[in-house]
């Protein structure tokens, strides 16, 4: 007789793994709001917790700390044999909310192998990863970026953007914030703006494509997403994943926070309950209604005191943002820039803006508050009305000058006994940091001759190429600026005439930095554009070579001049050998050569043998050949090295107390100069 067999064990066991299984396959899960038993269902760190009003707040006042929340289960995201990543939908509520309304740190909605980021850094890095792992194939993390800073080093394209990254924050595919409408109309979105707002983040596991959709909390989901990218997420996610949010704080703390989330696999996230979330903190002062019922009497008393507080504050704020105008400065119009958003723009000139130090003043770095446009501010103390004019207008002719190889100016300030210049930034700093201050941090040969190309180049315009000529009066290193394609900026440019305007006509001071002086100006104090190019020839040997023009022995008075040494080995035959050993092995022997024979005919004692910038521009690029020329050709013709070190340290003693007043006063000059060859500079300098 026949009787079925009983179920075993390991029938039962079977039955509920395909179960779970099942179960994790379509996934589903809604918040409208998070009460104080979601963590239960949440996995919170950091600085992240649960409001009483049932908010998610990732991040709060706290400064530079992290914050992580985590759906608690894992995620089953493959489940076919070949291992590809299943479809999946997520939908969530957000705000930020910054102390400063124009300065903040954004969120992330993140997939990772753990519930938690242990290792993550905050403030740019979101509380994603840290500078050794970040980009790493190896991390398996998937985000989608709600990032409100700028930051040059993962490319960001603008300070408020979305940004779909994978294993690290140079996203993929980045748009600013904003939303299409139904009239096909991009409207653009403030993740600053305090206002909650709704993202949509579906992923198809058959095409493989990616779409980030957004929006004011209460549109309905755009047609047309904000972000489409097809990309096989399966060799980023591993099988089973956690998915949740991270954020992170920095030097301004940021609240941010989650209203509501729901997510799927394999389906469209549940849509949320709108009206069942919960109200973000309220942004302002308290009702005073209560102060007020206390009395007429205390009220006028308030009132009073605070006219008197308002008096001594708009006085005192007067004072702290009073400029000096002139009626001339009328023909001048909009070259002039307010000193109150300059003020802003460099957060009250902090310390922590601050790039550099010169000869000139301070160096700061802003944004624009109303443009976020990326500025660099020079501060110069300036006691002397006399001249002002005719510099301000020089400031204002050499602001309409128009080389990729130069520093723009945008503009100036004046105040009593200040002036501000104000210069696009340069990202990547002078060109200094590059030679000398980083012995990590270097740029190999083709770098190099891309640089004294583009320097020669912007030498040659401010010489020849604009409508009246201009004599630079302080080529070097530090003046040379990079932007961020490592492209050559020449700044500084006639900015030394300030203080010949502002000195006794009747006496001639010498500008410039000791190295890169030529002889005949330190004898007239006449600047020509000879003397540039003389400084620019000490500049080629300084790029080449990667040494300080003078180089001093620590406790004697032995000096070493780079001149003197590139032309020695230049008498000795092998005169490429004096390169810079950072460059290895992979340079151009010939372009060294001829950068190094250069340097030496443009540094000639005799100002006459020297090179014009538009000779110099074709022997650069091979419109011409360069002449065959011998060391003993230059020696018999009097270049000023080779053995006259006593001569230049009567000079350099001759210098200390007179000639270089105008950057130093009486101080000494081994201490502010001659230490490093050039006025001295931060790591990053900005000239």
């Amino acid at each position: 007789m026949f009787s079925p067999s009983k179920p075993t064990f390991s029938s039962f066991f079977f039955f509920f793994l395909q179960t779970l299984i099942s179960a994790s396959q379509d996934l589903s899960f809604t918040f409208d709001g998070f009460r104080s038993s979601s963590p239960t269902n949440l996995t919170l760190d950091g600085i992240t917790a649960i409001t009483p009003s049932r908010l998610l707040r990732l991040t709060n006042t706290t400064r530079q700390r992290t914050g992580h929340a985590f759906y608690t289960k894992p995620v089953r995201f493959k489940t076919s044999r070949n291992g590809t990543v299943s479809s999946f939908s997520t939908t969530f509520v957000f705000a930020i909310v910054s102390e400063v309304p124009t300065f903040g740190h954004g969120m992330a909605f993140v997939v990772a192998p753990q519930p938690s980021l242990p290792t993550a850094l905050p403030s740019h890095f979101l509380g994603l990863f840290n500078d050794q792992n970040n980009g790493n194939d190896t991390n398996h993390v998937f985000a989608v970026e709600l990032d409100t800073i700028q930051s040059n080093e993962f490319g960001d394209i603008n300070d408020n953007h979305v940004g779909i990254d994978l294993n690290g924050l140079r996203s993929e595919k980045a748009e600013p914030a904003g939303y299409w409408d139904n009239t096909g109309r991009f409207v653009n979105l403030t993740l600053l703006s305090r206002n909650p707002m709704q993202m949509w983040i579906d992923y198809d596991g058959a095409t493989k494509q990616m779409n980030v959709t957004m929006a004011p909390i209460f549109v309905n989901k755009p047609k047309k997403p904000l972000l489409s990218l097809i990309k096989d997420l399966s060799p980023v996610l591993l099988e089973n994943m956690y998915v949740g949010f991270s954020s992170s704080t920095g030097s301004v703390y940021t609240e941010n926070y989650v209203l509501g989330w729901s997510f799927r696999m394999n389906g469209d996230s549940p849509p949320l309950t709108l009206s069942k979330l919960p109200e973000l903190p309220r942004i302002g002062p308290e009702n005073t209604n209560e102060f007020l019922r206390v009395g007429l009497p205390l009220i006028s008393l308030f009132l009073l005191f605070l006219l008197v507080f308002a008096a001594i504050y708009i006085v005192k704020r007067k004072k702290k943002f009073a400029e000096e105008h002139d009626g001339w400065e009328l023909e001048f119009g909009t070259n002039r820039f307010k000193f109150k958003d300059l003020y802003y723009a460099t957060k009250g000139f902090k310390e922590s803006e601050l790039l550099g130090k010169g000869g000139f003043g301070k160096v700061y770095r802003g944004i624009m508050p109303k443009t976020n446009l990326e500025i660099a501010v020079k501060r110069v103390s300036h006691d002397s009305k006399q001249g002002m004019r005719e510099f301000v207008a020089e400031i204002v002719s050499i602001g309409r000058m128009s080389h990729r190889n130069l520093v723009p100016l945008l503009g100036y300030c004046r105040r009593k006994g200040e002036l501000l210049l104000v210069y696009d930034y340069m990202p990547n700093g002078s060109l200094d940091r590059y030679l000398h201050n980083n012995p990590y941090e270097t740029l190999d040969w083709k770098q190099r001759f891309k640089v004294i190309n583009g320097v020669a180049s912007g030498l040659f315009y401010l010489h020849e190429g604009w409508e009246q000529m201009v004599v630079h009066r302080d080529v070097k290193a530090s003046n040379v600026l990079l932007d961020g394609d490592l492209n050559a900026r020449l700044g500084d440019f006639g900015l030394a005439r300030l203080y010949n305007h502002g000195s006794d006509p009747h006496t001639s001071r010498i500008v410039g930095t000791l190295g890169y002086v030529a002889p005949e100006h330190a004898r007239s104090g006449k600047a020509t554009t000879a003397t540039d190019v003389f400084a620019f020839g000490v500049f080629l040997l300084e790029v080449a070579c990667g040494k300080r023009p003078i180089e001093f022995t620590a406790g004697t008075d032995e000096t070493s001049l780079l001149v003197d040494r590139v032309f020695g080995f230049w008498s000795r035959g092998n005169i490429s050998d004096s390169r810079d050993p950072n460059l290895g092995s992979d340079y151009d022997q010939r372009e060294v050569e001829l950068v190094l024979k250069l340097g030496l005919l443009c540094s000639h004692h005799d100002p006459r043998i020297r090179p014009s910038m538009r000779r110099v521009l074709q022997y650069l690029q091979e419109d011409i050949e360069f002449p065959n020329l011998s060391p003993s050709d230059l020696s018999e013709n009097g270049l000023m090295f080779a053995g006259n070190e006593d001569k230049f340290r009567d000079l350099a003693i001759h210098f200390s107390s007179s000639t270089f007043s105008a950057f130093t006063g009486p101080s000494s000059v081994t201490n502010s100069l001659l230490s490093s060859g050039r006025l001295s500079h931060s790591s990053k300098s900005f000239s």
